[in-house]
C-alpha cells in the first residue's frame, strides 16, 4: 500500500471512529433517565478518556477535519431549527430578563475573568454557554474566534457541571420560594444552561413550568445569531491587531466577519422563520445537526487529554460557577422586581 493510500485510509478510519463515538454517546444518552447527561458531554468525556490512555496521534488529520469542518456543517443545519416567531410567543417579560442575564455573562465576565487569569476566548466561551444555550453556543462561537479544542472542552465541562447540580436544586429552590409556574419557567429557562437540563429541571417542578421553560429556552437560543456576529467582528479585530503588532500590515478581509458557515446558519434561520422549510424537514435537519455536533465534540475529546484539565486547574470551573451563580441570582431578582412571583 502506497503512503498516500494509507494516509487516506487512516483518515477515513479516524472520521469513522468519531462517528462511532457519537453514535454510542447518543445511545447511552437514551439509557440515562431524565436527560441528566447529554450526548455531547458523553462524547466529549469518552473521547478525552480514550485520548488520555491511547494517544491516537495518527488520528490528528481526521480529528482536525471533524472538529472544524463537520462542526461548521452542524452549525449551518442548526439554523433550520430556529424561528424568530418564537420570540413573539414568549413575550417582552422574558426578553427583559435575558437582557440582564446577558449583561452579567459578558459584561461581568469581562472583569471576572481577570481575577481568574483566563484568556478571553475561554472566558467568553463559558459566558456564551451560560448565557445562551450551553454546548450549542460554545460550538457555534468556537470556530468564529478560532478557539482551541482544549478551551472548548473546558467550557463544555464547566457548563455541564453546573447544570448537573442545578437540575436537582432548581425545583427545590423554586418550591421553597413559592414561585408560580410562569415565574419558575422564566427562571429555569433563562439561567440553566443546556436545553436538556432546562427541560429536566422545568418538568421536575411542574408540567406547565416545563412547557414554559422550554419555550423560553428556544427564545434564548436565537441569541446565537447576534452573538456569533459580534464575536466574528471581535475575532477580525483581534487578528488585525496581531498583524499590526508583528508588522504584517493591517488589511483584513471584511468578508471574514461573516464566515460562510455563519452565513449559512443565518440563511437557514431566515428560511425557517418565513415558513420556507417544512416542519418535517426542519426536524430532520435539527436531528442531523445534533448528530454532527456530537461527532465534532467526540473529535474535540479525542484531541484533549485529562492532563490538559490538570494543567488548567480549577480556574475555568470556578469562573463558570461564579458566572452561573450570578446569572441565577440576576434572573431571580429581575423576576421578583417584575412582580411575577
Amino acid at each position: 500500500m502506497n503512503p498516500k493510500t494509507k494516509e487516506r485510509l487512516l483518515f477515513l478510519i479516524g472520521v469513522a471512529i468519531c462517528f462511532a463515538v457519537a453514535g454510542l454517546s447518543i445511545f447511552l444518552e437514551e439509557l440515562i433517565p431524565g436527560g441528566l447527561l447529554g450526548a455531547s458531554i458523553i462524547a466529549l468525556f469518552m473521547g478525552t478518556i480514550i485520548n488520555s490512555f491511547f494517544h491516537p496521534v495518527w488520528m490528528k488529520p481526521a480529528l482536525k477535519f471533524t472538529s472544524k469542518r463537520i462542526l461548521k456543517a452542524a452549525i449551518v443545519l442548526l439554523g433550520a431549527s430556529l424561528s424568530v416567531s418564537t420570540i413573539m410567543s414568549v413575550g417582552k417579560m422574558t426578553f427583559l430578563v435575558m437582557i440582564f442575564t446577558f449583561a452579567v455573562c459578558f459584561g461581568g465576565g469581562y472583569f471576572i475573568r481577570k481575577l481568574f487569569g483566563l484568556n478571553w476566548k475561554l472566558s467568553n466561551l463559558i459566558s456564551a454557554g451560560t448565557g445562551i444555550c450551553g454546548g450549542s453556543a460554545v460550538a457555534a462561537i468556537a470556530p468564529v474566534i478560532d478557539a482551541d479544542d482544549k478551551d472548548i472542552a473546558f467550557a463544555m465541562s464547566s457548563t455541564f457541571l453546573f447544570d448537573m447540580v442545578m437540575i436537582a436544586l432548581y425545583p427545590l429552590m423554586g418550591k421553597a420560594l413559592g414561585m408560580s409556574d410562569i415565574a419558575y419557567g422564566i427562571w429555569a429557562g433563562t439561567s440553566v444552561n443546556d436545553t436538556a437540563s432546562v427541560v429536566a429541571s422545568g418538568y421536575a417542578f411542574s408540567e406547565a413550568a416545563g412547557d414554559f421553560a422550554t419555550m423560553v429556552k428556544l427564545t434564548r437560543t436565537i441569541a446565537i445569531i447576534p452573538t456569533v456576529l459580534v464575536f466574528a467582528w471581535i475575532g477580525v479585530r483581534m487578528k488585525k491587531k496581531e498583524m499590526q503588532a508583528t508588522g504584517g500590515g493591517n488589511k483584513v478581509n471584511i468578508v471574514k466577519i461573516i464566515p460562510w458557515f455563519i452565513g449559512g446558519f443565518l440563511l437557514m434561520a431566515l428560511l425557517n422563520s418565513v415558513g420556507m422549510i417544512p416542519a418535517t424537514l426542519s426536524g430532520a435537519m435539527k436531528t442531523a445537526s445534533k448528530f454532527l455536533m456530537v461527532t465534532a465534540l467526540a473529535a474535540i475529546g479525542l484531541n484533549t487529554s485529562l492532563l490538559d484539565f490538570k494543567k488548567a486547574g480549577l480556574r475555568p470551573m470556578f469562573y463558570g460557577i461564579t458566572i452561573d451563580t450570578l446569572v441565577t441570582l440576576t434572573a431571580l431578582i429581575v423576576i421578583v422586581c417584575m412582580g411575577l412571583m
